[in-house]
C-alpha cells in the first residue's frame, strides 16, 4: 500500500524529490503529474503533486525529501571562485549567492504568459545589500 508523504506545488519540485529517492532505490509515485505539467495554475485547486511511496519506505523517503543541502551548493559555488570575492560597493567578503532576475522574469511572465529566462548568478553583501555579478575564473 502507498501512502502520501508529500505534496508540491510544481512539478519540477517533485521530480527532484524522486530523483532523490530514486538514487537510493526507493519507489516514488507522482499523482497529478500530467494535469499540473499542462496547466499549472491548476496545482493548488487540484492539490498539488501529490508525491507517494509504499508504506515500508516511509520514513526514510521523509528523511531523504526533507534534507537541506543548501549548505552544500553554497560550498560547492564558492570553491568555483579561486579568490574570495569581495563588495565592490563596501569592500565586505562577507556576500552569500543570490540569483539576479528572478522578478523581472516572473513579471514579464505575467505580463506576456510566456517565461524569458535571463537569469545571472551573483552575490549579495550582507552589509550593505548591493547586488553584483562576478565571472567565475
Amino acid at each position: 500500500m502507498n501512502r502520501q508523504i508529500a505534496t508540491f506545488s510544481f512539478l519540477h519540485e517533485a521530480h527532484i524529490a524522486k530523483a532523490s529517492l530514486d538514487a537510493a532505490n526507493i519507489p516514488a509515485f507522482l499523482e497529478n503529474e500530467h494535469t499540473i505539467n499542462m496547466q499549472w495554475l491548476y496545482s493548488n485547486a487540484i492539490g498539488g503533486v501529490r508525491f507517494s511511496v509504499p508504506a515500508e519506505f516511509e520514513v526514510e523517503a521523509l528523511e531523504l525529501i526533507n534534507s537541506d543541502f543548501s549548505d552544500q551548493v553554497d560550498q560547492e559555488f564558492n570553491s568555483l571562485t579561486k579568490e574570495k570575492p569581495i563588495c565592490p560597493s563596501c569592500g565586505s567578503s562577507e556576500l552569500v549567492t543570490y540569483t539576479i532576475g528572478k522578478k523581472p522574469a516572473f513579471l514579464v511572465f505575467l505580463l506576456f504568459g510566456f517565461p524569458l529566462f535571463f537569469y545571472k548568478h551573483g552575490f549579495k553583501c550582507k552589509h550593505c545589500s548591493d547586488i553584483f555579478r562576478k565571472q567565475l575564473n
